[in-house]
């Protein structure tokens, strides 16, 4: 991680716009996540731009394109190679408490595990691959995925731009945080669903 601190803080304008978007983006669609957090790098990210090294708004946005289209990327490679990666030698290499955990996680939430899992740790990586691999409708992973990584993306990228060199302190307060902001979206779509409920019902 300090490595990776140190490669970032030589940085600025576009390579570092474009090495924390290929860090977003590869998190979900190649595994990275589980060797180095993208959202370490968004972190660091913000809290340069607060020093000038890049423009912040650029940041954002470049954050949360490459956070959804790595998302989609990894949901393509669940869906076309399905079982026999996760029994590759990278998918053993996951292991397959991972995968099982992301599995459940996926059964328990449906659709909006996409969104949910953005805030979780290695669900990140995992849980596009594995809405791939059980055929989940793309336009309803689309739907989850673009809200969950703009929010994410946003919002980590946000954190480290206020409390600046502090983001070592932020990415513990977000780790702790990730469980709240998950229970304020399952409660936000089960309001949702509740509300669509009764309207159909009030309407045959």
């Amino acid at each position: 991680m300090d490595q990776l601190t140190s490669i970032l803080s030589d940085l600025s304008g576009w390579p570092l716009l474009v090495l924390v978007g290929l860090l977003a983006f590869g998190e979900c669609a190649a595994f990275i996540g589980l060797i180095l957090p993208g959202e370490t790098a968004l972190l660091i990210g913000g809290a340069l731009a607060a020093t000038g090294r890049t423009n912040i708004a650029a940041l954002v946005i470049v954050a949360a394109v490459c956070a959804v289209v790595g998302d989609s990327v990894g949901y393509e490679i669940g869906r076309r190679t399905g079982m026999p990666l996760r029994r590759s030698r990278l998918g053993r290499w996951v292991g397959e408490e991972r995968w099982q955990r992301a599995e459940t996680f996926i059964q328990r939430h449906g659709p909006a595990a996409v969104m949910l899992g953005r805030w979780i740790g290695v669900l990140r990586a995992l849980v596009p691959a594995l809405a791939g691999m059980t055929r989940m409708p793309y336009r309803r992973f689309l739907a989850y995925n673009v809200v969950g990584g703009v929010t994410w993306a946003t919002t980590v990228v946000l954190v480290g731009y206020v409390l600046g060199a502090s983001w070592k302190r932020a990415q513990g307060y977000l780790g702790a945080a990730s469980i709240g902001i998950a229970a304020v979206v399952v409660l936000a779509v089960l309001v949702r669903w509740f509300v669509v409920r009764r309207r159909r019902r009030h309407h045959r």
